[in-house]
């Protein structure tokens, strides 16, 4: 149950309240006052799409806000829409929640029926839907849907597995070719790199073994350098007999000398690194580089390549067993789906006769011929095609025919229904649906086409259902407007060039003119309002 509405900046609306009570609230108003937008407010609420040109002119957003009771407890819904974005957000008492969350609270808190439910009801599809919506066991349901996706994605596995069959088989003498060309050289991972840090290497110690030589001969060649230092260190010592001040230039000499034959000994150890095989390092380099100019691609993607050939030739060689596994799981699938059809067949005609006994007895209380007949027919559709191994798995839905007049076979509702049958048939519907329901009732000028008796009938229908679950009822009616607990009146006004949809609660002469207005207005339409609203006294 639905007890506060506020929407503010929502199209023509700046900001209206409204406060609904238990059974049945009626909205009224000229065409084109903006009833309609109240019921997008609702909508947009429990999560279906505004466009940002819904925001009113000159508002930064749109945001509606409504106070549930469900279960009893409060529940509060509040959306906002962003003029500049487009984006919504929706809260679920003051907490950030998701369309999805509401989308699925959406059915425990209203239920539309409108005009366009109409054209929908002339739907085969939803003919069907209508019919398993009554259905005792949903499992059953469950049952088809999860067995149909599941053969659905097998069938459309099989269906790749075959043209990715036939491309490979195409392919298959170039992939041959090209796995004997990579397998000839047969390239290792991180082969490449490691190459090239050791060609790198020996280009290091070459570099290395030129400078110890050069260093070398420094020291031993002509005038090397130790020589020159055992001449130098003489000189001294003679010196040193005549002055102990060089004593101390003596020392640093033969220092020098001895650190220098330490290092004439590294040198001649060798230079690390020369052991490597620079041929074998280059002649390898040059059989990976011709492979990759031959393929046109870099080693990474020649290995690549090579794993992803050994895949598709193996699945060429396995691709016989692989069908046989898809099969027997076909087979299996297809048995299982055909036995889950063939219950739901069952149960939807034996759902069938008992729900078209009630839709008769709702329509004879709603001015329909006590001989109506509504028949459920059920046409054969495969759901799936036969192939070589076994027969077409057929799916029978169902059909609403519908006989208003005795002595008139059963058609379906598009060849016989009038707008006013189908305002009924669809009030009929909701009436039966929401049986077991206690979602607000929205009816959307379900009342179209239809007067005289026949609209005494549907009045005396929705105070039947008002007395048992909140309604809000959009009419042009004054009979049916004059049943309500609680009367709206949307309206349209112009100050300052400025368009403005108001909504207010009526009581008293207020009422009365409304009830008046709609019955055409004069004389006349004050005494039908009077008489109206005499038995409200």
């Amino acid at each position: 149950m639905i007890e506060l509405l506020r929407i503010k900046n929502l199209a023509l609306i700046a900001d209206v309240e409204l406060e609904f009570g238990p059974g049945l609230n009626v909205l009224t108003g000229e065409t084109g006052a903006g009833k309609t937008f109240v019921l997008k407010a609702l909508e947009f609420l429990t999560g279906e799409r505004l466009s940002p040109d819904m925001v009113r002119p000159g508002a930064e957003k749109a945001q509606v806000e409504a106070l549930f009771v469900l279960d009893g407890q409060d529940l509060i819904l509040r959306r906002e829409l962003s003029a500049q974005t487009g984006r919504a957000r929706l809260y679920i008492n003051d907490q950030l929640a998701t369309q999805e969350a509401v989308r699925e609270l959406k059915p425990r808190l209203l239920l539309h029926a409108s005009q366009n439910g109409q054209q929908k009801l002339l739907s085969p599809a939803f003919q069907a839907r209508l019919l398993d919506h009554f259905l005792p066991d949903p499992a059953l349901l469950e049952a088809r849907r999860s067995l149909a996706g599941e053969l659905s994605g097998l069938e459309r596995e099989v269906l790749a597995l075959h043209e990715r069959l036939a491309h490979l088989e195409e392919r298959r003498e170039v992939l041959e070719m090209k796995r004997a060309e990579i397998d000839k050289v047969a390239p290792r991972e991180g082969e490449e790199e490691e190459l090239l840090t050791r060609q790198q290497a020996l280009r290091h110690a070459r570099k290395a073994r030129e400078a110890s030589d050069a260093a070398l001969d420094m020291l031993y060649g002509d005038d090397g350098l130790p020589a020159g230092l055992a001449r130098l260190e003489r000189e001294l010592s003679a010196l040193g007999q005549v002055s102990d001040a060089y004593a101390p230039d003596l020392e640093t000499v033969r220092e020098a000398r001895h650190a220098l034959s330490d290092l004439a000994g590294r040198l001649r150890a060798g230079v690390p690194g020369l052991e490597d095989d620079p041929e074998a390092v280059e002649s390898r380099l040059w059989e990976l580089a011709q492979l990759k100019r031959k393929l046109k691609l870099s080693m990474p993607e020649v290995l690549a390549l090579g794993r992803e050939i050994e895949d598709n030739l193996n699945f060429l060689d396995n691709a016989g067993l692989d069908f046989k596994r898809l099969e027997r799981r076909r087979a299996d699938l297809r048995g299982r789906l055909a036995e889950a059809l063939a219950r739901l067949d069952e149960a939807r005609r034996e759902a069938a006769g008992e729900l078209a006994g009630r839709i008769e007895g709702e329509l004879r209380g709603l001015g329909f011929s006590e001989h109506v007949k509504v028949i459920f027919e059920f046409v054969a559709s495969d759901l799936f095609a036969a192939d070589e191994s076994s027969p077409a798995l057929v799916e029978h839905a169902a059909r609403l025919m519908f006989a208003p007049n005795p002595g008139q076979p059963p058609r379906a509702l598009d060849r016989i229904a009038s707008g006013g049958e189908l305002s009924r048939f669809l009030l009929a519907l909701t009436s039966l649906r929401s049986e077991n329901d206690q979602a607000t009732l929205i009816f959307d000028e379900v009342d179209a086409g239809i007067g005289g008796l026949t609209l005494t009938r549907v009045g005396e229908r929705l105070k039947a259902l008002a007395a048992e679950r909140q309604m809000l009822l959009i009419t042009h009616w004054p009979q049916l407007a004059a049943l309500a607990g609680r009367h709206f009146l949307v309206a349209k006004h112009v100050s300052d060039h400025q368009t403005e949809t108001t909504v207010g609660s009526l009581e008293g002469e207020a009422l009365r003119g409304e009830l008046s207005r709609m019955a055409g207005g004069g004389e006349q339409g004050q005494a039908l309002a009077e008489k109206l609203l005499l038995p409200l006294s």
